[in-house]
């Protein structure tokens, strides 16, 4: 079981993944140390895992492959698939279409 701190009380050396790679590091497959609660009104809590720094490993450098990879995930995400348009932004998944072919009133008899 993973200790559980409250909010801004964890002890030094020990990190969450955005800090983590603040620093340029990721969890490097280690397990989760501890758990950081953030108290909520009327909600359940906020948590936060953090993983210890000093086993933590460097980010994996960019690779030409991966960025291309990248590029294509993107452009795909803001292409309408029924206008076929790169519309610049990422298409909402809820829509499946770009906001101008939502609204846009088809014609169907029936």
């Amino acid at each position: 079981m993973a200790d559980v701190y409250r909010w801004r009380l964890a002890p030094d050396g020990l990190a969450t993944r955005r800090q983590l790679r603040a620093l340029g590091l990721r969890p490097g497959g280690q397990d989760i140390v501890a758990e950081l609660h953030r108290p909520r009104r009327r909600k359940a809590p906020l948590v936060a895992y953090l993983y210890r720094i000093e086993h933590a490993k460097p980010v994996r450098p960019m690779t030409p492959a991966r960025a291309d990879a990248l590029a294509a995930a993107m452009t795909a995400r803001r292409t309408c698939s029924n206008c076929r348009t790169d519309v610049g932004y990422c298409i909402p998944r809820s829509l499946g279409m770009c906001v101008p072919c939502h609204d846009t009133p088809t014609s169907s008899s029936c």
